[in-house]
């Protein structure tokens, strides 16, 4: 007993849906990115900004501390008695009195380099018991700004020397700021951002997902709708909503496409059996004849060697129109040059006369008239027009080969004096491998109309179908056909 291996794959739906959540995943990752990095940015330049505004208002209010001092004691008067300083020290406790320090503001006095006064305001450190601090801004000169890192964090100081004339005391009033305390709501601003921005972020992701399932259920409508066609069922085709953005416009073009695929592949699987059958004819009733031949009656086999002979022409010119109606659909089946249109059409008339003995005729008005056109495959269509023409006739009906230039086009017309066309038969004579029910021959494919077509529409032109020159008139035996190629003579 043998065991026959199995594979386990994966279904294709599972795949798709992974890769169509990959894509959503990316795309959700490069907004949560854009997010991140702009909420960054923005705090960061907030947080930035508002640290450069807390530290410029922290020395405009040092400059000012020190100006309103400079104001009160420019007198040399104690403003409580009215009485002149009498030292350095009284001079710097009326300061420090008079002077309200604000929130993480600190005002201290030196005298001869040792602390002697501070404002009663409460401080993360003590400077005054900081003697780095003491001899940093205690024997300063001159008024000077500066910072200077404490145990809680960044001071920035303005210290500004006091002297009293006939007083030998050197003393420096100080105000500073704690800085790190001062811009604490500058940080809070920025943490309060920073969470802000994280649940900005979660819903941004949130949104995006969603937004991204939407964007891209057009595509894994795609996809799913090629996973289900197959080379036997192209009838698949993506839903169609309502959108009309670029989602809805692609939905549409690819199922356009697919219609044209299918309509494609339904013609090839016609024309094929079509072909199938037309040459497979000619070939049974070879294969009959020659089955039955006697080989010793030459006359049996001169009608067999005659018989083989006609099916091999009307094969050969099976293939040749099939061999045209593959050519068509390449762009170089038609090489235009300057042709002499009146000109053309005589020469056609001359050779169609061989076709069958019928009253020929040519109607032109386009004497002189040159277009850009492919004299050969022109040539050719309207041959193929004759032939028709001479299997609706019979001998003595005229046909007339005719060339008109009006409105921008070139209208070659094949008319004749026949039994005409059937209403039920003109939406489809064009059509390969279709035959009118008033052809007097069966020995025709079906394929000299489509090849007319071919060659019209290779000249961006089309044939127009309309009765004949006979319309009934006495002494002629139907109202008879006209086709008509109508070209654009700008055409190239």
């Amino acid at each position: 007993m043998t065991t026959v291996p199995t594979t386990t794959t994966e279904p294709a739906g599972v795949l798709g849906a992974l890769r169509a959540r990959g894509a959503r995943l990316r795309i959700v990752a490069w907004v949560l990115l854009l997010v991140l990095a702009s909420l960054a940015v923005v705090t960061l330049v907030t947080w930035q900004l508002s640290v450069r505004a807390t530290d410029e208002r922290m020395d405009a209010a040092l400059r000012t501390e020190i100006d309103e001092f400079t104001g009160l004691t420019a007198s040399g008067r104690d403003p409580s008695s009215g009485t002149p300083f009498g030292t350095v020290d009284a001079v710097l406790r009326t300061a420090i009195t008079y002077n309200l320090a604000r929130p993480n503001e600190k005002f201290l006095g030196y005298v001869d380099g040792v602390f002697r006064f501070q404002s009663r305001q409460q401080s993360p450190v003590l400077l005054s018991a900081d003697p780095a601090f003491a001899a940093l801004v205690g024997p300063v000169a001159t008024p000077t700004a500066g910072s200077y890192a404490s145990a809680a964090g960044e001071v920035r100081y303005l210290a500004v020397p006091v002297t009293l004339a006939g007083s030998p005391q050197r003393g420096v009033l100080v105000a500073a700021y704690f800085a790190d305390q001062e811009r604490a709501g500058a940080d809070e601003a920025a943490l309060l951002m920073v969470g802000v921005g994280a649940v900005t972020a979660v819903l941004a992701a949130v949104g995006a997902w969603f937004v991204a399932g939407r964007i891209l259920r057009p595509v894994r409508a795609v996809a799913d709708t090629a996973r289900a066609i197959t080379e036997t069922d192209l009838s698949a085709r993506i839903p169609a909503g309502a959108s009309r953005d670029e989602m809805g416009a692609l939905v549409a073009a690819v199922n356009a496409m697919l219609d044209r695929v299918e309509d494609g592949a339904a013609a090839q699987r016609r024309f094929v059996d079509d072909a199938g059958h037309e040459l497979r004819t000619p070939i049974t009733i070879v294969r009959g004849h020659l089955d039955v031949v006697d080989p010793g009656d030459p006359a049996d086999v001169r009608d067999a060697v005659a018989l083989v002979d006609d099916e091999l022409e009307r094969m050969n010119r099976i293939v040749s129109d099939l061999l045209v109606l593959a050519k068509a659909e390449q762009p170089t089946f038609v090489r235009t040059e300057p042709t002499d249109v009146d000109a053309l059409v005589h020469e056609t008339r001359r050779q169609a006369e061989r076709l069958a003995d019928r009253a020929w005729g040519v109607l032109s008005s386009a004497d002189g008239f040159v277009a850009a056109l492919d004299a050969q495959r022109i040539t050719q269509a309207l041959l193929a027009l004759a032939d028709n023409a001479v299997a609706h006739t019979g001998p003595g009906d005229r046909i007339v080969l005719g060339a008109t230039v009006t409105g921008g086009v070139v209208r070659l017309r094949v008319s004749d004096t026949g039994s005409g066309v059937a209403e039920a038969d003109r939406d489809r004579i064009f059509a390969r491998f279709a035959r009118g029910s008033g052809s007097r021959r069966s020995d025709g494919a079906g394929l000299g109309l489509a090849v007319v077509a071919a060659i019209a529409a290779g000249h961006h032109g089309r044939v127009e179908l309309s009765d004949g020159i006979g319309s009934g008139r006495p002494g002629e035996t139907g109202p008879g056909a006209t086709f008509t190629l109508v070209i654009p003579w700008r055409a190239s």
